[in-house]
């Protein structure tokens, strides 16, 4: 566990400027007075705000970077243009020099993704890295991975999947055997497509190896919080994920008109204000804003590129929980400890299952 956790942060990616930035930065020192800060990004923007925002003063450096990657920017071409001159492969570059704990970013995703891997490179053992999120269920908060690095995905890459949310969930939720489901059509063994059988199979057989597989989950026990770990491929857990924020502003939205509707709702939500002032907190997405980027060598947080200083703010408190727990450290313990993969093989199907059986 370390003493001190700098992170290092792209001050100049999302949508409303570096000011929100600094403000969520100012609020997250308040809270960790053990905090450091490297901010990258011109020189002549951020200084500024430096003198504007003086308790980070004491506690920040900025570096300075001309180029900033744009929100509508292509990955290959942020990567081309941007590498070692843009804020966002700054923020990256602090951490591969061990000057920080874990990287922060608003900024374009597949950008970010793309820099990070190529700066930071995945870890051996570990095929294409992942996007976890923090989900809040009704028993407590789980981990949902991939959530949009990599769309579809074979069973190798649901098994590193499933490694990397195990070593989270220790580091985050101190489990020594969390609980992992695959996220599947149904919880009964017929059921899904082929990759997310095979990876089954595979977790079946190295159960124990630093988590406990629990088997197929549905989208339901994803708020029931069945599992402290749910595993599927990016472009499903994409989608759950904007489905639920949506639905938690739906809710909200609801809940809203409700009690504004006539006088006696007014009044009910007078006396429950206190209730529904702790409802409204947890149900705001932008107390669990932050992906975090696993299966490279160091730790980036991606925020969402339109949050304000309270999103932000919960970014670095994520950001600074990794790096307190020392995550790679975690993660490199269970990539040894699940030893070498090495794939199920499904079941031929059709014409190819009878060829297999007379060729018996």
């Amino acid at each position: 566990m370390s003493d001190t956790v700098t992170i290092s942060i792209d001050a100049m990616g999302g949508d409303n400027g570096p000011r929100i930035v600094f403000h969520g930065a100012r609020l997250a020192l308040r809270e960790h007075d053990n905090v450091r800060f490297v901010f990258h990004g011109p020189s002549e923007v951020l200084e500024p705000l430096m003198t504007e925002f003086p308790e980070l003063a004491a506690v920040s450096t900025v570096k300075h970077y001309a180029t900033v990657i744009e929100m509508h920017e292509k990955p290959s071409k942020a990567l081309r243009t941007g590498r070692n001159v843009s804020s966002m492969w700054g923020a990256l570059q602090t951490v591969k020099d061990g000057e920080a704990d874990v990287a922060v970013s608003c900024g374009n995703t597949g950008a970010l993704m793309a820099m990070a891997t190529f700066c930071l490179r995945p870890m051996e053992g570990v095929s294409r890295p992942a996007i976890a999120a923090i989900w809040p269920t009704t028993r407590a908060d789980i981990i949902v991975l991939d959530v949009g690095a990599t769309v579809g995905g074979d069973a190798q890459q649901l098994v590193d999947f499933a490694i990397l949310g195990a070593a989270m969930a220790q580091a985050l939720f101190d489990k020594s055997r969390p609980s992992v489901g695959l996220l599947n059509v149904g919880t009964e063994e017929m059921k899904g497509i082929e990759q997310v059988k095979e990876a089954a199979k595979i977790l079946t057989e190295r159960d124990g190896a630093g988590f406990r597989f629990h088997g197929f989950v549905e989208g339901t026990d994803m708020g029931k919080g069945t599992v402290d770990v749910v595993v599927t491929e990016g472009f499903t857990g994409n989608v759950a994920l904007k489905t639920a924020e949506g639905t938690a502003r739906q809710v909200g939205a609801y809940l809203r008109n409700a009690l504004k509707a006539d006088i006696v709702s007014r009044i009910g939500a007078l006396i429950a204000s206190r209730a529904l002032t702790a409802l409204k907190r947890r149900m705001d997405p932008r107390s669990i804003n932050g992906g975090v980027f696993l299966g490279l060598n160091g730790v980036v947080i991606k925020s969402h590129g339109g949050t304000d200083e309270i999103g932000f703010k919960s970014a670095l408190d994520l950001a600074y929980e990794m790096g307190r727990f020392d995550l790679i450290d975690k993660i490199n313990v269970a990539l040894k400890r699940f030893g070498p993969i090495e794939p199920a093989t499904a079941e031929p199907a059709g014409q190819e299952k009878q060829q297999a059986e007379q060729n018996a």
